[in-house]
């Protein structure tokens, strides 16, 4: 009791005690990871009498159990996350990302445990799902509660959040690096010093706790590939760009299913088990996609898959993922992206390798690339998913392919459709997290709360040297157009006319009508200030005039702007400490 006292005393150095309770949150997140796996297994050798892969056994699974098993996990699931934690159907990083970004990291205490639950019964009964998803969402509700009791600011919360994250995804796939730039990269959104140590910390802690029970192993054990020709860095660009579609497709798919089974006119509770005795049917043709299918892409690294196959499984796992996924299951999508990116890779390099078999490597090098390259176009996070496969693997003689490749993708994906798995969830609640906090603060305050009042106006028929006059006297960097029924028709910059100031013939010839610009770019008094300042830079220009009904009622200069955001932001950093 005397060190908790200690770590809620305000005089302790602020990143000494963030540290510290990073460490805590590691400890707790990589026991977390370690329990989660062990449930997993013992569910399934509940279910099935036999906690090895699938593909090993089931042949033996009799008929009526490949559909039952997976409907009654269903139901468990269905009923623990409708009268658990709601937060804990699907897989769970949105709504992580949501609660950092809206609710300071606040998560509810219970839903670590109903997740576990939820997730462990999903996987353990046949859900086509991942582990890292659940452990996301775990780890950060422990990073979360461990700052609810210690009373941390709010501020600092996100911070431990993320640190959860990290350690979830380290010790689930032995990849501290990757941990660290996927809660960075996807959950935070900041590499600032203050964040970035104490995830550190955090993910290191988890990893070696989980390399204590599970061994110091990458997770797939494969031959060594290199680059073979010089060729071969055309066909990965290739390669990335197909992984981008097919992570396009896959995105598309579970959205579509979660739309098409929620109109559905029946309990909520009830469709996770109708989805899993679909799923259960899908077993008497393609076991390999049972659970996280880990025993299927080994099979494929090591190029002991066939074409037709190849090319099957990667529609019958985005099938059998949406399904799971969209009818309720509780459970990450890595997994499955790594499961299609294995086959895609696996179907494009056997292809490539058919052809131009002296100058391409096995198709198992192609489904290590492509691995990474459908996971960063899901996710539309490059640099985890570079890091997250060279750690999965320790193949680094491919991570030159891997960068084209994932770059590329992400590239394809994040251009044919804005958002990403995790966001476009996010994005069809009216969330949008993507533009970062600056933007997300500038969405939220209007024009009219900026504006000022007092502008400079100037009627059309006014002739040159009396414009001339007004901007001596007014130091107006603008001057406003109006007509007789006061609307706004043009605005005039000193700029305009800079061409006309040494033409004395024309200083009464010339009037304001004839060197306005016209139409002139305007906001209304209730567009947001994001939207103010997208205009001004789109026209290279500091300030907009603001209207009403055609009448001109204001002017928000860019200064204004700045203002009322450097106001905002004092505000939030007082209210959260």
């Amino acid at each position: 009791m005397k060190i908790i006292e200690k770590l809620r005393h305000p005089r302790l150095n602020l990143h000494i005690k963030n540290l510290l309770f990073a460490l805590i949150i590691g400890i707790l997140s990589g026991y977390g990871a370690v329990l989660f796996r062990y449930i997993i297994k013992s569910i399934q050798w509940l279910f099935y009498l036999n906690s090895d892969d699938f593909l090993t056994f089931a042949h033996i699974v009799p008929p009526a159990l490949k559909v039952c098993i997976p409907a009654a996990g269903g139901l468990a699931v269905g009923l623990l996350v409708y009268f658990g934690a709601r937060e804990a159907k699907g897989h769970g990083v949105p709504e992580v990302m949501e609660a950092v970004a809206l609710r300071g990291g606040f998560i509810r205490k219970r839903v670590a445990l109903v997740k576990i639950l939820a997730s462990a019964i999903c996987i353990g009964s046949g859900g086509s799902v991942g582990r890292e998803g659940p452990i996301v969402q775990i780890g950060a509700s422990i990073g979360s509660s461990v700052a609810q009791f210690f009373k941390i600011p709010r501020i600092h919360m996100k911070t431990m959040v993320g640190c959860g994250a990290a350690a979830g995804i380290a010790a689930t796939f032995n990849a501290p690096i990757a941990g660290v730039l996927f809660s960075l990269e996807i959950i935070l959104g900041d590499f600032g010093l203050m964040s970035f140590s104490p995830v550190v910390l955090s993910s290191v802690t988890a990893t070696t706790i989980s390399r204590h029970y599970f061994g110091d192993l990458p997770a797939f054990i494969i031959p060594e590939y290199s680059v073979v020709s010089l060729w071969e860095f055309f066909f990965y660009p290739l390669l990335g760009i197909v992984s981008g579609l097919v992570g396009l497709a896959f995105t598309k798919f579970i959205y579509t299913a979660e739309d098409l089974i929620d109109a559905v006119p029946i309990k909520e509770w009830i469709k996770p088990a109708i989805g899993g005795a679909i799923l259960g049917l899908i077993f008497f043709k393609f076991p390999h996609v049972f659970g996280v299918g880990y025993g299927s892409i080994n099979l494929t690294l090591v190029n002991e898959m066939g074409l037709t196959l190849l090319f099957t499984l990667i529609w019958v796992k985005i099938l059998a993922t949406s399904l799971t996924i969209g009818s309720g299951g509780s459970g990450g999508i890595f997994a499955p992206s790594l499961f299609i990116g294995a086959m895609t890779g696996g179907t494009f390099g056997t292809l490539i390798n058919i052809f131009l078999p002296h100058l391409t490597a096995d198709p198992g090098a192609y489904a290590l690339v492509a691995m990474g390259g459908v996971v960063a176009g899901t996710t539309h996070a490059p640099i985890t998913a570079i890091l997250i496969l060279f750690e999965l693997t320790s193949q680094y003689s491919i991570i030159l392919p891997l960068m084209i490749t994932c770059i590329l993708a992400t590239i394809t994906a994040s251009t044919l459709k804005r958002g990403s798995i995790y966001t476009i969830k996010l994005l069809r609640r009216g969330v949008d997290i993507e533009p970062g906090r600056e933007v997300s603060t500038l969405q939220r305050l209007l024009v009219k709360d900026s504006m000022r009042t007092e502008v400079y106006t100037i009627p059309e028929s006014l002739p040159l040297q009396d414009i001339i006059e007004t901007f001596k006297n007014q130091n107006a960097p603008y001057l406003h157009v109006i007509n007789d029924q006061q609307e706004l028709t043009g605005i005039i910059s000193f700029r305009d006319i800079r061409s006309v100031l040494n033409e004395d013939e024309l200083q009464l010839l010339v009037i304001a009508k004839d060197l306005a610009t016209r139409n002139p770019t305007t906001v209304f008094p209730d567009d947001s200030l994001e939207n103010a300042l997208e205009k001004m830079t789109s026209m290279g220009i500091n300030q907009l005039p603001v209207v009403s009904n055609g009448k001109l009622v204001g002017t928000l200069p860019e200064s204004e702007i700045t203002a009322a955001y450097t106001r905002e932001m004092v505000k939030r950093e007082i209210e959260e400490r």
